[in-house]
């Protein structure tokens, strides 16, 4: 962190999970499923299936734009984009079969935002039965068999390796999209390459239940058994997990990445941070669907999250003293990324929400008073390596 004229400059955020096109569901992911339905994960999803629907290379490439230069007009300084909307609404691939990925890293290349693309394995619709067979927007994002889904991942990876501000991972979409096999060979394939892997999981108490009818074990364990954790995987949400979960966790060196705002609005559950924090897992942040693009906002949740959850004020901030450092450094890591190379960004010190805050409470304030609006910019290029 370094300190001048009324400026406080720090690491700018990894985003680590971004569904960047998920932007256009603000407000319209807030109306009721209908009268007689439940509102919850599974009927938000339909909506998201509409809106998936509906695009194409150009309008991906507007609504990630938008998206990304909001993230970084807001602290943000790199974005993991778990990418899933592959193919033509039909499901045959495009011509170029990686248009609309590239669509989305020209849009982060164009806001000057630095993008690990992380193209998602997507098998199938469901866990048994009729749910097996993809449909409607689903089939964009399927691929008949986990070597087609690989071969396209290398011809993406041949694209960005011509250029800087692109990096490319892997993620197998969840335990429900993909089988067993698929995770064995997305472990395989990520670790001869060197590339972080991603895969949500155990978001929603059904997810867990039908992980356990289908393979008799959690999401978590099933990750284990098939050799996808470890020191460059992230699971992303992991709310739904018990000590064993944490362990295998904690014992393979894996990130867990939490998105607060979306969690909360999608109602999902209760992050448990202070068990990762115990068992000395890490933990990162993203901006998932977009309700929020606000980093500050993200660390604040997640740290009155964890004080809620065990009464007490003794949260992550109070083992840390700086919250944002760790939250940045196991982004980076999440992402594959040099914690170093990350841009700055400056803070206004005369914002309403850090003005008057003491120079050696600046760290605390930016936790739990800050906002995405207080950023002033990135760091001039001549003061981006003064530290102290």
């Amino acid at each position: 962190m370094s300190e001048r004229a009324g400026r406080y400059a720090i690491a700018a955020m990894p985003n680590a999970h971004s569904h960047a096109f998920q932007r256009r569901l603000r407000g319209v992911g807030e109306r009721p499923a209908g009268a007689a339905a439940r509102d919850d994960f599974w009927s938000w999803r339909e909506a998201m299936y509409r809106l998936a629907e509906s695009l194409d290379p150009g309008s991906m490439h507007e609504a990630a734009a938008a998206t990304f230069d909001e993230m970084v007009r807001g602290g943000y300084g790199a974005v993991g984009e778990f990418h899933y909307v592959h193919h033509q609404p039909d499901g045959t691939p495009y011509d170029d079969p990686n248009e609309m990925a590239i669509a989305v890293a020209e849009a982060a290349i164009a806001e000057g935002l630095r993008i690990v693309l992380i193209p998602v394995a997507y098998a199938r619709a469901g866990w048994d039965g009729a749910d097996l067979e993809p449909q409607g927007a689903q089939r964009r994002f399927c691929d008949p068999d986990v070597e087609t889904f690989l071969t396209r991942l290398d011809r993406l990876r041949i694209w960005a390796a011509e250029r800087a501000e692109v990096e490319v991972g892997v993620a197998a979409h969840s335990v429900r999209a993909v089988p067993s096999t698929w995770l064995e060979r997305i472990a395989a394939y990520a670790d001869e390459r060197g590339i972080v892997r991603h895969v949500h999981a155990s978001e929603q108490r059904r997810e867990v239940e039908a992980c356990r009818a289908e393979h008799g074990c959690s999401p978590i364990a099933l990750l284990a058994r098939t050799g996808f954790l470890g020191p460059r995987t992230s699971v992303v949400h992991g709310i739904h997990v018990d000590e064993q979960d944490v362990s295998l966790m904690a014992s393979t060196r894996t990130i867990v990445i939490t998105c607060p705002t979306t969690e909360g609005n999608l109602g999902d559950g209760h992050f448990p941070a202070v068990a990762y924090r115990d068992a000395g897992v890490r933990i990162a942040i993203g901006s998932d669907s977009q309700v929020r693009v606000d980093p500050f906002e993200e660390a604040r949740e997640l740290e009155t999250g964890a004080r809620r959850h065990g009464e007490t004020r003794e949260g992550l901030l109070s083992a840390s003293g700086d919250l944002w450092a760790e939250l940045v450094a196991s982004g980076a890591a999440s992402l594959g990324l040099d914690e170093e190379a990350l841009p700055q960004i400056e803070l206004d010190l005369t914002h309403p929400t850090l003005r008057d805050v003491p120079a050696a409470d600046l760290s605390l304030a930016i936790a739990t008073s800050a906002t995405a609006d207080a950023v002033a910019g990135r760091v001039p290029d001549q003061l981006s390596g003064g530290t102290e």
